[in-house]
């Protein structure tokens, strides 16, 4: 079976994917990868140590930048590339005092208000599944807690540029995105494809942030397509 790794987005774990595993296990032997460094270029390498020669590599957000950084290390190890509602480019300047002052806020006790005031309230669109999904969500980031929130909000705070990896995606490339995705809006995506003009560009209608768990059967599709 090809070994698969899959990496989720800020504060989030496996059940981001729930889904996915559940379908592609068939096809995958599957991994799922919760970064916990506090550096993007540290978070990738811990990642590649961790896994064997050749595999697979998915990431949804913050874990698609990994994905990128994964990729400038190691391009010889990558088969397929998923890139999920991600972004390649650097952390918007106005957004270090943001994150900055988030991190002061966790380590206050209030890391349930930040995840349900300020951060989810953005990732998803109106649908009959929204309140699950903020409620995992919030479930989610209880589980990794305040450590991994300063670890994950450092390393996004910090991150470098990496439009130039996309020059080394493999022929099997997925650019996927939620359609109503706010915080790393289509035009994003568009760029990615540009830049990896040999990628598969699906878009997934009346989702947002998390197609994954927004829209599971569209997302599950396009990424057993990608790994068929």
């Amino acid at each position: 079976m090809k070994p698969l790794v899959l990496i989720p987005g800020f504060m989030c774990d496996d059940r981001l994917f729930e889904p996915q595993i559940r379908a592609l296990s068939e096809l995958s032997a599957i991994t799922v990868a919760i970064p916990k460094e506090k550096i993007i270029h540290d978070m990738a390498a811990e990642i590649l140590a961790q896994t064997s020669g050749q595999f697979a590599l998915g990431g949804l957000s913050m874990g698609g930048i990994i994905a990128l950084e994964i990729l400038r290390q190691a391009p010889d190890r990558i088969t397929h590339l998923a890139l999920m509602d991600t972004t390649p480019l650097a952390d918007a300047p106005a957004n270090y005092d943001i994150r900055t002052r988030q991190i002061a806020d966790v380590h206050a006790g209030r890391l349930g208000t930040i995840m349900r005031d300020e951060l989810k309230p953005a990732y998803l669109v109106e649908s009959p599944r929204k309140k699950g999904i903020l409620d995992t969500c919030m479930d989610m980031a209880r589980s990794l807690g305040t450590d991994i929130f300063e670890a994950q909000s450092l390393a996004l705070r910090d991150r470098p540029d990496l439009q130039s990896a996309l020059a080394r995606a493999p022929a099997k490339t997925l650019i996927l995105y939620g359609a109503r995705d706010r915080l790393c809006t289509p035009e994003r995506h568009h760029l990615m494809h540009r830049l990896a003009p040999h990628a598969r560009l699906v878009k997934i209608a009346d989702a947002g942030h998390m197609p994954t768990l927004e829209r599971p059967e569209e997302t599950t599709r396009a990424l057993q397509d990608w790994l068929a």
